[in-house]
């Protein structure tokens, strides 16, 4: 497996992964994801490649068209008051397309950004997944990720 920074022509194929993201979310719960919609349009994507603060991978099969990708926000927090000085790597999206799932493409995806993370001098990667996706809970458990902390909700 490849994996490479997003360019501009990875567009169409992040788009298709960022709508299966959020059908999964709509699904899981339709209360608070509308579902189907993407996170962002194409003109967004496009200043999200420029973007210093984030790091965007695809992993690609031998055509060298996009199959998964992961998305990465710089969160260093620094001069908190509360918080120490931390280079911390924020997964916001891992997703592969449907017909790839279970081939190592998510693995090889996760496995990229946290050697990016250790090359560039991050502390940790975070990331939230929601509980009404078990098998993204399982997969990021099978990796090593373990519970940092827990978002509650009461629903009125």
């Amino acid at each position: 497996m490849v994996v490479r920074r997003a360019e501009e022509r990875d567009i169409p194929c992040l788009l298709k992964l960022l709508l299966q993201v959020d059908m999964v979310h709509h699904e899981g719960r339709p209360d608070l994801f509308k579902g189907p919609a993407t996170k962002y349009n194409e003109d967004e994507l496009k200043a999200l490649l420029k973007d210093s603060k984030m790091h965007i991978f695809v992993c690609v099969n031998d055509r060298d068209e996009a199959v998964g990708h992961a998305f990465c926000i710089d969160k260093t927090v620094l001069g908190d008051n509360v918080l120490t000085e931390i280079k911390t790597l924020y997964i916001d999206d891992i997703c592969v397309l449907e017909d790839y799932r279970g081939q190592g493409v998510g693995k090889a995806l996760y496995d990229h950004v946290k050697s990016f993370a250790a090359e560039n001098g991050f502390y940790n990667m975070t990331l939230n997944v929601w509980c009404c996706n078990p098998p993204a809970v399982k997969f990021y458990e099978s990796l090593g990720m373990q519970k940092q902390k827990i978002g509650m909700e009461t629903i009125l």
